[in-house]
């Protein structure tokens, strides 16, 4: 009681949190700075999709191998790993938690350039796991603390930016490097960089004290429910299953088009290395961009009116990118294909804004931070892994009959993935009015 009672004095004659009086360019620069960190985070995450066919050749690798080193390496720390640091993250100092995991992922990523073998590369790639499991969720925390109620919307939206950005900087630059130089020294090189950014990140940004722009007691961290209870709550909502499942039967489909497009682009349609780069990494990018934005608009358009539209306009997207892809992979001009692909990549992450808002109107505010990591948990651990291990085992499978067409054929089969999402998504539609908790601040 006397700890509480101080607190509230020190609130009372401190300077208020920066968080809470930094001027506009204060708070630009810090969302600047966590959008190149989210930005690294994906780089280093997805560069291995348009690097892993001279690794294949360098390292005398298979296809199933390769989706078990990029897929189940990485998510099963990234996955697990982050429930724990989402609740360290309301305890601890947010920025030396994004610096040590930026600083982490990054020295892991370079250790991935030294590999000699499937072992070496699969351990690395953990590592970059286990870093990057820590960049996230501090950051959503220190959003909510440098910008108001009324602009952490927009703050978010940018901040997830970083996917598209890095996604298609790791095609553009890691193909590109591979093609001029070597694969070794594009993962070199970019891990060096975000070995570099990590002390400018803890440099530039403070880490403000807690709530100072939502009332209440400045400095008492915000009430957090046990995770158990937590647990019990969202196994018991039917709304977090059908969402949670319906986003990573997408994200398979995500992640396993991402990390296996462009080896279809080079064995079937006979790209080469930097044409591939180029190519893809500005499908990446354009159509990742323009599919965030969209997502979040279309929802807070319809969302006030009719929740389920948070789920339904998901679901539309997929009914969309499915037909999209299947002409995409079977047209013979590369134009044509370019756009055909760009919209699906587009509408695959539209389902962003829409579905993490839903997440956090189905628990109570003090659950927030903990539903939210198990909804990611089970998004990616079944996103990475099966996603990135099943197109490729499946390839591998299928060699034998369709030799260098397996790949298309394998992804072919595996969008069957969008239509069991499509169908998750309309069915959490029509529950979610009902698990709805109005309010969460």
């Amino acid at each position: 009681m006397s700890a509480h009672i101080a607190l509230m004095h020190r609130a009372n004659t401190e300077p208020p949190a920066e968080g809470a009086t930094a001027a506009p360019p204060r708070r630009a620069l810090v969302l600047l700075m966590l959008l190149v960190a989210y930005t690294f985070n994906f780089l280093d995450r997805q560069i291995l999709g348009i690097l892993k066919e001279p690794i294949k050749a360098d390292l005398g690798l298979s296809d199933t191998q390769l989706g078990l080193m990029g897929g189940l390496a990485f998510a099963l720390l990234y996955s697990t790993v982050a429930v724990p640091i989402a609740w360290l993250a309301d305890r601890v100092s947010r920025t030396w938690i994004i610096t040590a995991a930026v600083a982490a992922w990054s020295a892991f990523t370079m250790l991935c350039g030294l590999a000699t073998g499937f072992w070496s590369l699969f351990l690395a790639r953990v590592g970059v796991g286990l870093g990057e499991a820590g960049g996230v969720a501090p950051a959503y925390s220190l959003i909510a603390d440098y910008f108001p109620r009324e602009q952490r919307a927009r703050a978010l939206a940018v901040y997830s930016f970083g996917v598209p950005l890095g996604s298609g900087a790791g095609i553009l630059f890691g193909g590109l490097m591979a093609a001029w130089i070597d694969w070794r020294w594009a993962l070199l090189v970019v891990g060096a960089a975000g070995v570099l950014f990590a002390p400018l990140f803890k440099w530039v940004v403070a880490d403000p004290v807690r709530g100072g722009l939502d009332g209440g007691v400045v400095g008492v961290p915000p009430g957090t429910a046990p995770f158990f209870s937590v647990a019990r709550r969202v196994c018991a909502t039917p709304s977090f299953w059908l969402l949670s499942l319906g986003a990573a039967c997408s994200s398979i489909c995500g992640y396993g088009l991402g990390f296996w497009l462009p080896s279809y682009f080079m064995r079937s349609e006979g790209f080469t290395l930097a044409q591939t780069s180029v190519y893809y990494g500005t499908i990446q990018l354009f159509g990742g961009l323009a599919g965030i934005w969209l997502g979040g608009v279309v929802a807070d358009r319809l969302g006030p009116r009719d929740r389920g539209a948070y789920a339904r306009t998901p679901a539309v997207c997929y009914a969309v990118a499915l037909p999209l892809l299947l002409l995409a992979l079977h047209t013979t001009e590369p134009a044509l294909a370019w756009v055909l692909f760009l919209v699906p990549t587009g509408l695959n992450l539209a389902w962003m804004g829409p579905v993490m808002t839903a997440v956090q109107h189905l628990v109570p505010a003090i659950m927030r931070s903990t539903a939210r990591a198990l909804f990611l948990l089970l998004v990616n651990l079944l996103g990475l892994w099966v996603g990135l291990w099943i197109f490729g085992f499946l390839s591998d499978r299928l060699a034998p009959v369709y030799g260098a067409e397996s790949m298309r054929v394998a992804i072919t089969y595996g969008l069957a993935f969008y239509g069991v999402a499509g169908l998750l998504m309309l069915v959490a539609s029509r529950r979610l009015p009902r698990d709805w908790i109005a309010a969460v601040d």
